[in-house]
C-alpha cells in the first residue's frame, strides 16, 4: 500500500504575512473594529478637553474694583514681571542707588547682617502680628548694578547671606558662591563689583587687601548708565516676603562721581507685592544702613496677588483621559485571554513577543494619538479662557506648548503600554486597570494631592520610579533646574 502526501493543516506562510508590520496591521484591524474601543478613545479626547471649561474657570486673586481705570487696575493687579532671559522672576527689595555712567567699581565693607520675621500674637492668624527676632537662610543684602529700578530688569550683585555665606547672583537664575560663613563685626566681608562694558566682575576679601574672584557676568544689553548702589531683601522661605533684612555697610567706595543716594523700593510696597511696608535708609558716622523686605530671584508661588495663570491648567484633564485609556488597553489583551481567542492569536503569531509587541505599538500609537489630539484642543481652546482671568504665571513660547502636547501623546502611549504588560500578567481586567491606577496615580496623590500632607512636594522618591513624575511634569509647574533651586528656596 502506497502512501499519498499529506496536505498540512493550513496553508503555509508567505514572507509577507510572517512580517511583524503584517502582524501590527492584524492588531490594528482588530482593535479598530470592536467599536466600544474607539468610542473609548473618543472619550479620553474629549475629557482632556472638555475639563477645561472646569480647570480654567478660576478666579484671579487680584481684582480690581468694577468701573475703576486702567491705571487703577495695574496698580491693584500688578503683572508678573519677566527676567532678560523671559522667566518669571521676583524682583522686590529695598535699594540706596546713584545713577552711574560707563566703566567704574563699587567696593563696601559689611559688618553686620540681620533679619526680622512676623510673629503672630496669641489668638490671632499666623500671618499677621509684629516682627520678631530671626534671619532666613537666604535674606540678602549687599551691593548691585542694576539696569534700573524696573522690575525684571537686568543686574549683577555681590551679597552676604543669612547662612549661605557670600555669593555672587545675575538676572534672577544664576549664582556662585564666594568666601562661607556668617558676617559680623568681628568677622567682616568686603564686597567689590568691577564693570567694564556688558561684563560686571564679583570679588571678595575677609580683609579688603587680599581679593578673590568670585563669578562674572556677561550682562550684553546693560545701557550706558545704570543704578548701583546697597540693597537688602529678606527672602522669606515662602511665597510671603514679610521678612526683613537689615545690612550695615562701611568704607563704601565709588569710582564713579558721587551724586548722593536715594532710596526705592523696588517692586513697591503692599498687600499685591507681598510686601508689608517700604524698606528704610539710614546714615550714621562712617556707615550706612539699609534695610527691605522682599526678594531677587526666580518666581516661587504664587506672588503678585496670586493672578498669574499657570498654562498647565489647560491639561488637567489628562488625568480623566488617562482612565478609558487604561482600561481599553487592558482589556486589549485580557478580553482574547476571557473568550480563549488568545489561541487563535497564537495559532497565527507563534511567537508570543512578537504578538504582544505588535499589540504594543497599537495600543501606544492609539494612546499617543489620543493626547496629541486631546491636548492640542485643550490649549486652543483654553488658552483663550486662562487669559480671560490674567496673565500667565510662566510665559510660554510654541516650542514649550509643542513639547507640552508630545509629552502629553508620550504620556498616554506609556500609560498604555503599562496597561497592556499588566493585562498579560495578571490575564483579567479589573485588577489590571487597578493596578495601573495605583502604580500612576497613587504616587502622585502622595506627593501633591489631597494625601500630601505638610511634607507633599515635588522629587519624591514615588515620583522618581513611577509614570506619576510625568504627570507633574504634564499638569504641574515646570521644573527648576538643580543648580537654582536654592533660588527658590529663598
Amino acid at each position: 500500500m502506497t502512501t499519498g502526501a499529506v496536505a498540512p493543516l493550513r496553508a503555509p506562510v508567505t514572507p509577507e504575512r510572517e512580517s511583524f508590520w503584517h502582524l501590527v496591521h492584524a492588531e490594528w484591524t482588530k482593535f479598530r473594529t470592536v467599536r466600544g474601543w474607539v468610542i473609548a478613545v473618543l472619550v479620553t479626547i474629549v475629557a482632556i478637553t472638555a475639563f477645561v471649561f472646569v480647570s480654567t474657570d478660576v478666579s484671579s486673586g487680584c481684582t480690581a474694583v468694577h468701573g475703576a481705570s486702567s491705571a487703577a487696575a495695574a496698580v491693584a493687579c500688578p503683572a508678573q514681571p519677566t527676567g532678560p532671559g523671559g522667566d518669571p522672576v521676583q524682583d522686590v527689595f529695598y535699594f540706596a542707588h546713584q545713577p552711574v555712567m560707563g566703566n567704574g567699581t563699587i567696593t563696601v565693607q559689611m559688618t553686620s547682617l540681620t533679619g526680622q520675621t512676623p510673629v503672630a500674637p496669641a489668638g490671632s492668624e499666623p500671618d499677621g502680628g509684629q516682627a520678631g527676632p530671626g534671619l532666613q537662610p537666604w535674606s540678602k543684602a549687599g551691593i548691585i548694578i542694576k539696569e534700573n529700578t524696573s522690575q525684571g530688569s537686568a543686574y549683577a550683585a555681590m551679597m552676604v547671606t543669612g547662612s549661605n555665606g557670600v555669593r555672587m547672583q545675575w538676572d534672577y537664575v544664576n549664582d556662585t558662591p564666594g568666601l562661607a560663613g556668617r558676617v559680623s563685626a568681628s568677622s567682616p566681608r568686603w564686597l567689590r563689583l568691577v564693570r567694564d562694558g556688558g561684563t560686571i566682575t564679583g570679588y571678595d576679601s575677609a580683609d579688603g587687601a587680599h581679593w578673590t574672584l568670585v563669578g562674572t557676568a556677561a550682562l550684553p544689553r546693560l545701557t550706558s548708565t545704570v543704578q548701583a548702589g546697597l540693597f537688602a531683601a529678606g527672602a522669606s522661605d515662602n511665597s510671603d516676603l514679610g521678612t526683613l533684612a537689615t545690612g550695615v555697610f562701611r568704607h563704601i567706595g565709588l569710582s564713579w562721581p558721587a551724586t548722593g543716594w536715594t532710596g526705592t523700593s523696588v517692586g513697591g510696597a503692599g498687600p499685591n507685592s507681598g510686601v508689608p511696608a517700604p524698606g528704610t535708609l539710614r546714615r550714621s558716622a562712617g556707615s550706612i544702613t539699609v534695610a527691605g523686605f522682599g526678594d531677587i530671584g526666580p518666581a516661587a508661588g504664587n506672588m503678585y496677588g496670586g493672578n498669574g495663570q499657570s498654562l498647565q491648567r489647560v491639561l488637567a484633564g489628562t488625568f480623566f483621559g488617562l482612565i478609558p485609556l487604561i482600561v481599553v488597553a487592558a482589556m486589549f489583551i485580557t478580553a482574547e485571554y476571557r473568550r480563549g481567542l488568545i489561541r487563535v492569536s497564537l495559532t497565527a503569531a507563534p511567537r508570543r513577543g512578537r504578538l504582544l509587541a505588535a499589540k504594543a505599538v497599537v495600543i501606544g500609537a492609539a494612546g499617543f494619538v489620543a493626547g496629541l489630539v486631546g491636548a492640542t484642543l485643550a490649549l486652543a481652546v483654553g488658552t483663550p479662557l486662562l487669559l480671560r482671568a490674567g496673565p500667565l504665571q510662566w510665559p510660554v513660547s510654541l516650542l514649550t506648548e509643542a513639547r507640552m502636547v508630545v509629552g502629553t501623546g508620550v504620556l498616554l502611549a506609556v500609560a498604555a503600554v503599562l496597561a497592556l504588560a499588566i493585562g498579560t500578567i495578571v490575564r483579567r481586567s479589573a485588577p489590571a486597570v487597578a493596578i495601573v491606577i495605583v502604580v500612576i496615580f497613587v504616587p502622585w496623590l502622595l506627593a501633591f494631592g489631597p494625601l500630601a500632607g505638610q511634607g507633599g512636594g515635588a522629587g519624591g522618591w514615588e515620583l522618581q520610579i513611577t509614570p506619576g513624575r510625568r504627570l507633574v511634569r504634564t499638569a504641574g509647574g515646570p521644573p527648576v533646574p538643580s543648580a537654582h533651586r536654592h533660588l527658590l528656596a529663598g
